[in-house]
């Protein structure tokens, strides 16, 4: 029998600092519940807003997998490893910290917001020598089917991190159906709704909701409205 665990939107921690207006799936910074401190491998889901012009200063990270995924909007990036890049809707971004990287990030324009997922994953290699990798996919890619963001492999479609993890975005009409097969024996997945309606082994979700599965070894999902979701499968043991 599957494990489940549902966290539906408005149960989220949520932090308006004015510039940023931020909701944290699992505790982060000023928001903390012991019961929603990670699932798996997967640490971080923030689904950030960013204001006009403003942004995220020079900060440090170290042993982190750490994945952006821009929703509207463009998002400058500058680290010390020698990256200076601007990551768009249909781009995924992956920062591997490991002994450590400076970055920041900032909303480039002046008259609109950003949105972007920012995602943090526990790796499985710890101290790497930090990288920085940003692809722009074909959204065509994602309708009415799963396409593969992240891969534990160079090779492998999407961009690759130090985990055994792997994430599809999907863009379905209604009533479209699909079945996921887990890749890895004992990982999880966390489904988290963009937007639509969106059931996952008959559970329902709705825009912003996230549906974590276990101890199984497939997922049935279906669109009940035009839908786009995030699918991350991660190791449950870290």
């Amino acid at each position: 029998m599957a494990n489940t665990v549902l966290h539906k939107a408005d149960t989220r921690g949520h932090a308006n600092h004015g510039w940023l207006n931020s909701f944290h799936t699992f505790s982060f910074a000023n928001y903390y519940n012991p019961e929603r401190m990670h699932f798996g491998a997967l640490r971080v889901l923030n689904d950030d807003t960013v204001a006009a012009g403003m942004g995220f200063g020079t900060h440090p990270h170290d042993n982190m997998e750490i994945i952006s995924i821009p929703l509207e909007g463009d998002l400058e990036h500058k680290d010390n490893i020698g990256n200076a890049t601007v990551i768009r809707n249909g781009d995924i971004q992956v920062m591997s910290a490991g002994t450590g990287v400076y970055h920041s990030e900032y909303n480039k324009n002046k008259d609109q917001l950003v949105k972007f997922l920012q995602i943090w994953m526990f790796p499985n290699r710890r101290n790497v020598t930090p990288r920085y990798d940003q692809i722009t996919l074909n959204k065509a890619d994602r309708k009415n089917q799963l396409q593969q963001i992240i891969s534990p492999y160079p090779d492998d479609a999407g961009v690759w991190v130090h985990q055994d993890a792997w994430f599809h975005l999907a863009d379905f009409d209604q009533g479209h159906t699909a079945e996921y097969s887990i890749k890895k024996a004992g990982n999880g997945v966390y489904v988290f709704v963009l937007k639509g309606d969106v059931s996952v082994n008959d559970q329902s979700l709705s825009t912003r909701d996230g549906l974590g599965v276990w101890n199984t070894e497939h997922l049935s999902i279906q669109a009940n409205s035009a839908a786009e979701f995030l699918l991350m499968e991660v190791p449950m043991n870290v």
